[in-house]
């Protein structure tokens, strides 16, 4: 804990701490620093002047001066506050910072937890709203509390875990509001822990810090009684508590600890509050809409619109378009696999998980084989294709694509805007072999990525030119089809085949349709020739309503020219029919 020089507040800080040692000592690391009170001017100097995310690190960092060592004391790498901010930039949506917490009670399933949730509580200090996020998990205890405050440290590099680059907090966090407490409580061993920490930008701004400080506290709950637990000095203890109290919700020490009262025996709590205001000065998130939901609200204006169409009702209706606003719809799709005994609960109701397949047509399932380094273990990845059971009047496509059961990038549009090509196709996988991006709603760039990218849209165009006369599209002619039917080979697969892709997207893969309706056993290339018999016969019957419609035409053309013909020869013999008459009565007259 922090020294302590004529009894001026203090506070822990956090060490940057990359490492990922899993067996350091029981005792949390805690760099000593003194903190000098900044004077009235200085204070005001650094007030927050922004309550809009995207403007809150609009200010100019002036000149500070490092305070002196203590003997013994090693320089240390320091962060200053705007850096909180600028990190938490790397969310450019706020559902993706939700999802992050969310993630932390999915990681601990692992220890036990069995949900997560996200809630709207009101401060009685202020009566502003909040986000409150609870789990069950196994907690932390004050070393843990310590790492998770800390830049860049993570442990959780399993297989399992969602979280790897030991950001996701500050970041998250940071992004929905200005300030975080976390009250978490564990168990290691024979030794019970209750910890407090505060993550405030709004002390760390409004005092003029330069350095990143977290006041925290912990307390040693294994007997009848609860014990602070303290590391130097009672004075640094009770001056963290002191700062804890000052620019937090809560105003006393009673306070503080009766927020673990609804924890248990372990589990963590994150209050974030001085919720980010967007740039109408209103609350980014909206509360109100909805009782059972949280909502983006400038997503949610843009489809709150009256007199629409049928197609663009229903389109704003599907799980696509929804997840832009509403945290439900989101979260309802944020994990590939059904929870078992776990839970998510977004404002006291347990969100329904919904599985894209089940509402997909005519599915098809696709193993794609990435070409991964020489020394690596060959992996598969079963990708399921269909078109959505509203196509082709619901205009969605794209795949989704997970990582380790998450959601990295819903609705993922791999085809060109502007064609009907692939229109309706919906896809999902789970691609564990590319890594995601920091704010986990993209992946990295890297090669594998790109190779994935193209064998998608080949996946699409393969699926589109053989299913797309199901759902009502024009057969292709055969010459879109030459290429296909040249790289597809008959084979016989068993009761449930798929494709098996085993060049990365070089060459076609072995081809069989799953059981839909009349294509039940056959494969890609009798269907292709089904297709193009089709076609033909198609156009065999309009090329002979063609020749009928001619010779109609011309019948009625030859029709009009005998017409004309009749009528011309009737005329002429009613002029010799009168010239003779005429002639008849001329001879009579003259006899």
């Amino acid at each position: 804990m922090s020294t302590q020089k004529e009894k001026k507040p203090l506070a822990a800080l956090v060490e940057l701490d990359s490492s990922d040692d899993e067996n350091a000592a029981a005792t949390p690391n805690i760099t000593k620093k003194v903190l000098p009170q900044k004077s009235p001017a200085a204070v005001g100097q650094q007030t927050l002047t922004s309550r809009s995310f995207w403007k809150a690190g609009d200010y100019v960092v002036g000149p500070s001066k490092r305070p002196s060592l203590a003997k013994g004391q090693l320089e240390h790498a320091r962060v200053h506050p705007k850096f909180l901010h600028s990190n938490a930039t790397s969310h450019k949506w706020a559902f993706g910072a939700i999802a992050e917490l969310l993630d932390n009670g999915v990681d601990e399933i692992q220890n036990g937890a069995t949900f997560v949730s996200v809630d709207k509580i009101d401060l009685k200090k202020d009566n502003s709203p909040a986000l409150l996020f609870r789990d069950d998990g196994g907690g932390m205890n004050p070393e843990g509390l310590r790492k998770c405050m800390s830049l860049g440290y993570s442990t959780k590099k399993s297989n399992t875990t969602i979280g790897q680059y030991g950001n996701g907090f500050k970041t998250s966090t940071m992004r929905l509001g200005a300030d975080a407490i976390v009250f978490s409580r564990a168990t290691r061993g024979s030794k019970a822990t209750q910890s407090i920490g505060l993550l405030s930008y709004t002390f760390l701004r409004r005092t003029g810090q330069d350095d990143v400080i977290v006041p925290m506290i912990d307390f040693d709950i294994s007997g009848n009684w609860v014990q602070p637990i303290i590391y130097s000095s009672q004075d640094d203890w009770s001056s963290n508590l002191k700062t804890i109290l000052e620019w937090s919700p809560f105003g006393s020490k009673e306070d503080l600890l009766q927020q673990f009262e609804d924890i248990g025996a372990h589990g963590t709590k994150i209050i974030i509050y001085n919720l980010w205001l967007n740039d109408e000065g209103v609350y980014e998130l909206s509360f109100d809409d909805d009782d059972e939901d949280i909502r983006l609200r400038d997503e949610a204006n843009h489809g709150n619109l009256t007199k629409l169409k049928k197609k663009t009702v229903d389109l704003q209706n599907h799980v696509s378009y929804r997840l832009r606003y509403s945290l439900r719809a989101y979260a309802s799709i944020l994990y590939l696999r059904k929870f078992t005994n776990f839970q998510v609960i977004i404002r006291g109701k347990s969100v329904q998980q919904y599985d894209i397949q089940d509402d997909l047509i005519h599915v098809k399932v696709i193993t794609y084989r990435p070409q991964l380094a020489t020394m690596s273990k060959e992996v598969s990845v079963e990708t399921t294709i269909g078109f959505a059971k509203e196509a082709p009047d619901l205009a969605v496509s794209g795949f989704n694509v997970y990582h380790k059961n998450r959601l990295i990038r819903p609705f993922w549009k791999v085809t060109a805007d502007g064609s009907s090509k692939g229109n309706g196709v919906i896809g999902i996988l789970e691609a564990n072999f590319i890594e995601p991006a920091h704010d986990k709603q993209d992946f990295e760039r890297s090669s594998l990525f790109i190779r994935l990218e193209t064998r998608l849209k080949q996946m699409v165009m393969d699926y589109w030119k053989c299913h797309c006369h199901f759902v009502g599209y024009q057969p292709l002619i055969p010459s879109e089809l030459k290429l296909h039917r040249e790289r597809a080979v008959k084979s016989s697969g068993g009761p449930t085949p798929i494709d098996v892709d085993t060049s990365d997207g070089q060459h076609s893969p072995q081809e069989v349709v799953m059981s839909d309706g009349n294509t039940e056993g056959k494969s890609v290339e009798e269907i292709c020739e089904e297709n193009i018999q089709l076609f033909m016969r198609y156009e065999e019957h309009v090329k002979k309503e063609d020749e009928l419609k001619q010779t109609i035409n011309n019948l009625k053309k030859e029709l009009e020219f005998a017409k004309r013909k009749k009528d011309q020869l009737a005329a002429y013999l009613e002029i010799k029919r009168k010239q003779k008459a005429t002639q008849h009565d001329s001879a009579q007259t003259n006899a």
